[in-house]
């Protein structure tokens, strides 16, 4: 089986999904190679990318091969403006590229001004001609060598983000084109997200062969023919270009949960999708932990759980896995003792990623978040006294908020700013499977679809406009709060912010 990953999404580190699924399969004796088609077609672009004629171009292209090397060196990561600098260059000869496709084009996303994932019938289009995609010079010769070399009898993608469906729907046209009989699978969390509308009705029969919600390694090894042996099996990364990410070091990524242990607040994905809560048993991801520091050499792992749980960190805390690690988690009792926070630094946390949405606790509650914000300063108190990094997510718009509320919220941060690293200000979309969405007036939130949101009259007149000019105006602009923003990475954001974190 072939397993691929498309572009575009930030090529930093090697896509955790399909090394989940292959270390399943080759566990049960099922053969599979992984292609990274997303870090390998960035750097296809990049090497194939002609001299601009614009003043900053003609520098970035110059400079290309020493910004690339910079990004893979630690000395890179020592200076800030330098390091901005590179990403900037190299990210200018994306753009630079796109444009000639008229596709909004970085190390982060891709957007087509003619095509848009969240239309099928778009997606369909990109399948059927797979030859105007920015991506056919690269993949087009890449998988004929791959369907001869290995002669897979299965081809899955793994589709996370919609920057990925365009390119991977262009992909798989392809295939269809040069292989019409080889089976197509699709999975991964914008599958899954699709797949939980109960109004889905699947518009890809032709390209498509199996759409897969959720963890599919069950499913693949029962459609291979394999007896799965119920046994757990660590990802295994082998056939990936582990020296090639933008990063200075191997970032190992790994997932002890799937869904969320929470799973409660009030307007979230998860309980929306009803995405059902799994774990791997402690002792068993601190073995695969073991083996795979052993086998890969980390300078950093990336736990990507919803949430790291409590036992989980718990067991990170008493047991140093002596590797720098990072990861979400809740903000929940523990993480307000300064003992404990001081062994998780001893342990390998450099930095973790705290989902507060609002300095209100009123907007708190109604949210069912859980926590309090007495609760949140005792932590990032906490957190700062042991030298763990803190990247902070807020959320902007919910129908309890009005912008009494968000003014609240800018004045717990000012209050708090010195034990905050990094700061992700988003606005809130409403799931348009979201329960919550039944008891206000919704409106279109987009022609397409495939739109995972609806919208919504906010019931406080808070509407996206306003917001962002508070935001805008108001907010990025305090001097307390301006410092935290200019110091969160250039569109890898947090997935570098560790290597910024101080303590790294």
């Amino acid at each position: 089986m072939l397993l691929i990953y498309p572009p575009a999404a930030k090529p930093c580190e090697p896509p955790a999904g399909i090394a989940h699924l292959a270390g399943a399969l080759r566990g049960n004796g099922l053969p599979c190679v992984l292609l990274d088609a997303n870090l390998e077609g960035m750097l296809f672009l990049l090497a194939a990318a002609e001299q601009p004629h614009d003043t900053w171009g003609r520098r970035a292209y110059r400079s290309l091969e020493a910004n690339l090397s910079g990004l893979r060196n630690p000395s890179l990561y020592s200076n800030q403006d330098r390091y901005q600098r590179a990403v900037a260059d190299v990210n200018r000869m994306l753009e630079l590229v796109g444009l000639k496709k008229n596709i909004t084009l970085s190390l982060a996303n891709y957007q087509d001004a003619e095509l848009s994932p969240l239309k099928s019938i778009d997606l369909i289009k990109a399948a059927e001609h797979p030859e105007e995609n920015i991506f056919y010079g690269y993949f087009a010769e890449r998988l004929q060598k791959l369907l001869a070399e290995e002669r897979p009898g299965l081809l899955g993608f793994s589709l996370n983000y919609l920057s990925q469906a365009i390119p991977a729907f262009a992909m798989i046209g392809f295939v269809k084109q040069i292989a019409p009989a080889l089976p197509v699978i699709l999975g991964g969390g914008l599958v899954t997200s699709w797949l939980s509308n109960p109004t889905w009705v699947n518009p890809f029969g032709g390209f498509i062969d199996h759409l897969v919600p959720g963890p599919g390694e069950k499913w693949l090894i029962r459609l291979l023919g394999g007896q799965d042996n119920l046994q757990h099996h660590s990802p295994d990364f082998a056939s990936l270009p582990l020296g090639d990410y933008l990063a200075p070091g191997f970032i190992l990524p790994y997932a002890a949960s799937f869904g969320c242990y929470w799973n409660k607040c009030s307007f979230c994905p998860e309980p929306a999708e009803k995405n059902p809560y799994t774990s791997t048993p402690t002792g068993r991801v601190l073995h695969d932990i073991d083996l795979l520091v052993q086998q890969t050499q980390p300078d950093l792992i990336h736990f990507l759980d919803n949430a790291v749980s409590p036992t989980l960190l718990k067991a990170l805390a008493s047991r140093p896995v002596h590797v720098n690690w990072y990861g979400f988690a809740r903000i929940h009792p523990a993480l307000t003792d300064a003992g404990y926070c001081r062994a998780l630094r001893e342990s390998g946390c450099v930095m973790l990623k705290l989902g507060l949405e609002s300095g209100n606790q009123d907007v708190l509650d109604s949210m069912h978040k859980g926590i309090d914000l007495a609760m949140v300063a005792d932590t990032l108190t906490a957190l700062k006294g042991a030298g763990i990094g803190t990247y902070v997510y807020l959320l902007f718009g919910t129908p309890s908020e009005s912008i009494i509320e968000a003014r609240q919220t800018l004045n717990f941060i000012a209050d708090h700013a010195d034990a905050i690293t990094f700061l992700n200000l988003a606005i809130f979309n409403m799931p348009v499977c979201s329960p919550e969405a039944g008891t206000l007036e919704v409106t279109s939130f987009s022609e397409g679809d495939l739109s995972l949101y609806t919208g919504f009259v906010h019931p406080r007149g808070w509407s996206r406009q306003t917001i962002r000019r508070f935001l805008d105006r108001e907010f990025k602009r305090h001097p307390s709060v301006a410092p935290i923003l200019r110091r969160d990475p250039p569109h890898f954001t947090s997935n570098h912010a560790p290597f910024f974190s101080g303590n790294f």
